[in-house]
């Protein structure tokens, strides 16, 4: 080799072993992977209270569905618009949300890689052109009052034995984080309202009435009726022609009435939920029947409205009385009836609730005392919630609601 060749190849090896030097030690260039570690998410983001939307979507790997819910404020109130624009409880609730995301920073960079994403849980559930089913994480994204988005994540897996840390990508980009947070956010429903269906307390509660029946609508009758009367006195239930109800029965009644809380809702028919909120009767239009057959329940010719599952009747010290109507299977997010789905706790049911207030019924469990006006507000404002909305209630709440003589006796 000449000395003119020689002297190529010893500066080619110079450069190369100088390159490789540039890129091994981490004093002399910081590589790309690293150049945003350590940085919050969305800088321009500080203001908890500023995100008047929340938009969050949740992945069924079994039914290969996006969920989403969205909660907004609007004409000065919260409201679902996912759900019928059912109203939310959520001024709070978000602006805690809203708080923890703000905080949130790109602690570590792990992958660069879309390959990766179904390892670390971070598939967007909105992306159609991906055809993993699994992998996929939750997407949340907040809005501001002129719907221009604060931040947009999307929610991966937690790391293996750790529950503080996750992994987190933000829409669009390839990048994954791992990132040190315990935040949970909720895409149920029942999360995002107020829950406290009846606004009843167990030790107000001094009747209830089990009307027991199903409707046969193949032949038009009644079936399998059972009428069951328990009263509350000086402390103690008896249960009207049979004596004691078991106690722990009888605590599964009164605290499932206590904490029933809504699982989902369907509206009533506008009509129907006008004539509702009246004291002049209901005028049945062909859409309210066919609305309320739909989610099972029926109206006689004399204008008694039943119920597929019967139905119970609660009296409480403060002189209000609820009827709760026990319809048709509700399915798992809203819709129509949801026959063939199978039966146990998971099998949800609409309920029909009204409510009434009696100045004699609360003077009769007050003693004769003169009523403080506070039953006749809250019957009030109740009777205007119930009216626009199909409940739907849980199938735990619906076994313990509807108890046999049998069970009540048992023990």
């Amino acid at each position: 080799m000449n000395e003119m060749k020689r002297t190529i190849v010893f500066c080619f090896v110079a450069s190369v072993l100088a390159v490789a030097a540039m890129v091994v030690d981490p004093g002399r260039m910081n590589p790309e992977i690293f150049n945003d570690q350590g940085e919050t998410f969305y800088p321009e983001f500080t203001d908890p209270q500023a995100p008047k939307v929340i938009e969050i979507v949740d992945y069924d790997e079994e039914t290969a569905t996006a969920r989403p819910l969205k909660v907004e404020f609007s004409d000065g109130k919260w409201r679902i618009p996912s759900h019928y624009n059912y109203p939310a409880d959520a001024a709070d609730r978000l602006a805690q949300t809203a708080a923890a995301l703000i905080e949130l920073r790109k602690d570590v960079i792990v992958s660069d890689r879309a390959q990766e994403h179904a390892t670390f849980g971070v598939i967007d559930p909105l992306d159609q052109n991906v055809t993993s089913l699994s992998g996929r994480g939750q997407r949340v994204t907040l809005k501001d009052e002129n719907d221009q988005t604060l931040a947009d994540f999307i929610i991966g897996n937690f790391m293996e034995n750790k529950s503080s840390m996750r992994y987190m990508r933000l829409p669009g980009q390839n990048r994954v984080y791992k990132v040190e947070s315990s935040l949970g956010v909720s895409a149920k429903f029942e999360d995002w309202i107020e829950t406290d269906l009846l606004k009843l307390y167990a030790g107000d509660i001094r009747k209830i009435t089990v009307n027991s029946y199903s409707i046969n609508e193949r032949r038009g009758s009644i079936d399998n009726q059972e009428k069951l009367i328990l009263r509350k006195t000086a402390g103690k239930w008896k249960l009207a022609g049979a004596g004691s109800p078991n106690a722990e029965k009888m605590n599964a009644l009164t605290s499932a009435l206590d904490s029933l809380k809504i699982a989902d809702v369907q509206p009533k028919p506008a009509n129907l939920s006008a004539d509702l909120k009246t004291r002049k009767g209901v005028q049945l239009s062909m859409e309210s029947v066919t609305s309320l057959r739909r989610k099972g329940f029926f109206v006689t010719r004399m204008g008694q409205l039943l119920s597929n599952e019967g139905e119970i009747l609660v009296e409480t010290a403060n002189g209000l009385e609820y009827t709760l109507r026990f319809g048709e299977i509700a399915p798992a997010s809203g819709g129509q009836s949801g026959a063939g789905q199978d039966a146990g706790e998971n099998e949800r049911r609409y309920v029909f609730i009204t409510v009434s207030y009696s100045e004699a019924r609360a003077k009769r469990y007050g003693d004769g005392k003169e009523p403080d006006g506070k039953g006749k507000k809250l019957a009030e404002e109740l009777r205007f919630r119930f009216a626009d909305w199909y409940y739907v209630i849980s199938g735990a709440d619906f076994k313990n609601l509807r108890p046999s003589r049998r069970d009540l006796l048992k023990g």
